[in-house]
C-alpha cells in the first residue's frame, strides 16, 4: 500500500464526515510524524492490537562489496524493528 492508497482508503471514511483529502493527508503526516517523535523519545511505540516498534542497536560488522568481493567494515548502527501483537500477526 502506497501513501495515496491510504489516504484514499481513509477519505472514503472520512468524506462522510466533511472530511477533504487534503484535510486527511495532513493529518496522516501528523500522526507518523508524532510516532516518529515517540520512537525517538521513548525508543519504543506501543499501538494494542497492531504491535510495536522499537529501537534497536547494530553490532558493526563485516560485509563484502557486492561488485568485488572486497571485505569491508560495515559501522555500528541504530534501527527500528517491528514486532507485530500476536491478534495481528495471526492474521498474516
Amino acid at each position: 500500500m502506497t501513501k495515496a492508497e491510504l489516504i484514499e482508503c481513509v477519505w472514503n471514511f472520512g468524506k462522510k464526515q466533511g472530511f477533504s483529502k487534503t484535510a486527511i493527508n495532513d493529518l496522516c503526516d501528523c500522526v507518523f510524524q508524532e510516532l516518529t517523535k515517540g520512537i525517538k523519545k521513548d525508543k519504543r511505540f506501543t499501538y494494542p492490537g497492531f504491535g510495536t516498534w522499537t529501537v534497536k542497536n547494530r553490532k558493526a560488522r563485516k560485509g563484502r562489496n557486492p561488485q568485488t568481493g572486497e571485505e569491508i567494515k560495515i559501522k555500528a548502527s541504530r534501527t527500528v524493528g517491528f514486532k507485530p501483537a500476536p491478534g495481528f500477526k495471526s492474521t498474516l
